[in-house]
Parts: structure tokens; C-alpha cells; sequence
């Protein structure tokens, strides 16, 4: 058996809700977390070159994680793709493979699917309407179901705070939406979930608030410790 803590967490560009630039806020966040990998969303500026919002240097420094090297980042000075990234525990990141899904929408999107040893992750950042995440979640599972050899987790920021309306692509899947994760001060909104294959075993799983976690985003991180079989 294989225990892993998941986490997403959209970092809001590391401005927490009205600013300043802060990211050892996030950092700190994260490294109290504590997890094995974790999805991150807004890790770059949105305009011009899209330069990273969380520096790079710092990461591993502050959390013991890595960032994934992507291959075709947004930008030059991006550290993200689409404003994602995963981070990772070092020991996991050597066998990693990592591969870009761009999706459908309105706005520019894209998902991340990390590969590893009997588990594929797929992190995600969905679109402001309806209709684009549920276009962008119907190619997420096909792809998903042609690249993944086992196991499946999706995870991130779907954007949808219905339970009942905008998520019928995951009907295959166990979804956890740990609780309201959105706005941080007074959270109200699931808008942050985990889809997961049903042979997958959760142990647990929260909504993530130390660390100051409240004034460090607009977001709250969320986590799922789970078990493969």
C-alpha cells in the first residue's frame, strides 16, 4: 500500500486578497501543509510576459518541495503553464513525467497531467462559465482514460460551486469537495475539489486554514491524504 497527502491550492498570485505581493505567505502555507505533491493555481502574473507571482528560488528553501519542469512554460520568466504548477516531494519528482492537456473555452486554459508509478494527477484550473468547464472537464476524462496506465486523481480550482450541476464528466469518478474553500476570510463556495478513482481509498481530507492561510489568498488550500491499492 501507498500513502500520499494531495493538496490544491490557488495562490491568487501570491496577493493575497487586495495585496501587497507577498509569496513567503503562500510558502509558509504550503510548508506547514505539509504535502507529498501539491496542484498549484495563479503561480504567474496574468498580463504581458506572465513572469512567476512565486518565485522559484524560494520554493524549496521554504517547503523541501520542487517545482516540475515544464516544458513549454507560458512565458519565458513563467514558472507555470496556463498559471499552474505542481510541486513536489524531491524523491517522487526524479520518476516523474509530465505532459500538457490544452483544453477548450473562452479564455485560454490548460491542464497538467503528472505521471507516476501506478498513478496519473492531473491538476486543473477551469473556466469562468459553465460551458466551458464542462467542455474542458469532458476532455480532461477522455484524455485522462487514453494516458493513464492505473490509477487517476483531478484536482484544483473547478470554479463551480453547484454540487449538482457542471460535473457530469466525473460521474466514473469519487469526488471530494473537502468544504468551502472561496473567499479565504469567510469561505462559502467548494469551488477547489478532487475527483479520484473509486479504488482509491481517502483516509481523510480538510480544508487547510493555519499558517495564516486566510490572508495569504483569496483561496484556502484543500488536502486529501488517500491510499492506492
Amino acid at each position: 500500500m501507498t500513502v500520499l497527502k494531495l493538496a490544491s491550492y490557488n495562490l491568487h498570485k501570491c496577493r493575497g486578497l487586495t495585496g501587497p505581493h507577498a509569496p513567503e505567505r503562500n510558502l509558509s502555507v504550503i510548508h506547514a501543509l505539509q504535502p507529498d505533491l501539491i496542484a498549484l493555481q495563479e503561480v504567474d502574473f496574468r498580463f504581458g510576459a506572465r513572469p512567476e507571482a512565486l518565485p522559484r528560488g524560494l520554493i524549496a528553501e521554504m517547503t523541501g518541495l520542487v517545482p516540475l519542469d515544464i516544458v513549454g512554460r507560458t512565458g519565458t520568466n513563467s514558472l507555470g503553464w496556463h498559471g499552474q504548477t505542481i510541486l513536489l516531494r524531491p524523491d517522487i519528482a526524479e520518476t516523474a513525467r509530465l505532459r500538457r492537456l490544452p483544453l477548450p473555452g473562452i479564455e485560454p486554459r490548460g491542464a497538467l497531467a503528472l505521471r507516476l508509478e501506478g498513478l496519473t494527477v492531473i491538476a486543473m484550473h477551469l473556466g469562468l462559465a459553465r460551458s466551458s468547464r464542462r467542455a474542458q472537464l469532458t476532455r480532461i476524462t477522455a484524455q485522462a482514460a487514453r494516458i493513464a496506465e492505473d490509477h487517476i486523481v483531478m484536482m484544483g480550482d473547478f470554479n463551480e460551486w453547484r454540487d449538482d450541476r457542471g460535473l457530469e464528466s466525473l460521474a466514473g469518478f469519487q469526488v471530494i469537495a473537502p468544504g468551502p474553500s472561496y473567499p479565504a476570510p469567510m469561505p462559502q463556495l467548494r469551488l477547489d475539489r478532487m475527483a479520484m478513482s473509486r479504488d482509491i481509498q481517502v483516509i481523510r481530507h480538510g480544508v487547510f486554514s493555519g499558517a495564516d492561510a486566510r490572508n495569504a489568498s483569496d483561496h484556502l488550500p484543500i488536502w486529501a491524504q488517500i491510499r492506492l491499492p
